[in-house]
C-alpha cells in the first residue's frame, strides 16, 4: 500500500487525486490497537473509495468535472438539486482530512506553538480535549467533530453527515470521524470508548499546527 509521511497533507489532499483514491497515509494495522486493521480495510476500501467512485460517476459531463475537490463541495453546499454531488465530494474530503489527523503514537501534548493557541481558546489543553470528547460523543448520529479556527480562534464544532467547515468559512484543523462505520466493528456501541482513544493515543496534533497556518 502507498503510504505518505504522517501529517504530509499534500497527498491525500490534493484536488488532482478525485478520480482515484488518495494513498492511505500508513500501514492498514499502524493504528492498533485503537483502530484495528480490519476496520481500517472496511473504512478505506469500502467507504472511502465508494465517495470515490460515486463522485467519479456523478461529474461526468457537468460543470464540476474539472473543478479542485474543494470547489465542488463549496458550489454544490445547499443546492438540494446538487445534493448527491456535495455528499460524495464532502465524504472524500473529510476522509482525506480524518486520516490526516490520526498517526501512530500520536495523542499526548501538543507543540507548543499550538498549545498556546489552545489555552487562549480554552482553560487548558485538557478542556479542549475534553470538549472535543463531548462534541464528538453527544453528536446525534452521523457526523463529524472538528477542531476548527475561527477569527484567531480555537472552538470545536460538530457537522452532520457530510458536511464540513468549509461551507461555514472556517478553517478546520483537525476532524474525528463518528460515523458508526469508524468505530462500529472495533467499539460497537461505544463511542466514547472510541473517541477518547483516538484522542489520547492517535489525534495528530503536528497536522492541526500546520493547518493552523504555523
Amino acid at each position: 500500500m502507498s503510504k505518505v509521511e504522517p501529517g504530509n497533507s499534500v497527498d491525500m489532499l490534493d484536488a488532482s487525486k478525485i478520480k482515484a483514491l488518495p494513498p492511505l497515509l500508513y500501514a492498514e494495522n499502524a493504528l492498533e490497537p485503537v483502530i484495528t486493521a480490519r476496520t481500517m480495510a472496511v473504512h478505506y476500501w469500502k467507504h472511502h473509495k465508494g465517495y470515490v467512485d460515486n463522485l467519479n460517476k456523478l461529474i461526468v459531463d457537468t460543470d464540476y468535472s474539472d473543478l479542485p475537490l474543494e470547489e465542488i463541495i463549496t458550489g454544490t453546499a445547499g443546492r438540494v438539486e446538487r445534493a448527491a454531488i456535495f455528499n460524495n465530494a464532502a465524504q472524500i474530503w473529510n476522509h482525506s482530512f480524518y486520516w490526516n489527523s490520526l498517526k501512530p503514537n500520536g495523542g499526548g501534548e501538543p507543540p507548543a506553538a499550538l498549545k498556546k493557541m489552545i489555552e487562549g481558546s480554552f482553560e487548558s489543553v485538557d478542556a479542549c480535549k475534553k470538549e472535543l470528547s463531548s462534541a464528538a460523543v453527544s453528536q446525534f448520529g452521523s457526523g463529524w467533530v472538528w477542531l476548527v479556527l475561527d477569527a484567531g480562534k480555537i472552538k470545536v464544532v460538530k457537522t452532520s453527515n457530510a458536511d464540513n467547515p468549509l461551507t461555514q468559512n472556517l478553517t478546520p484543523l483537525l476532524t474525528i470521524d463518528v460515523w458508526e462505520h469508524a468505530y462500529y466493528l472495533d467499539y460497537q456501541n461505544r463511542r466514547v470508548d472510541y473517541v477518547n482513544a483516538v484522542i489520547d493515543k492517535l489525534v495528530n496534533w503536528e497536522f492541526a499546527l500546520s493547518n493552523a497556518g504555523k
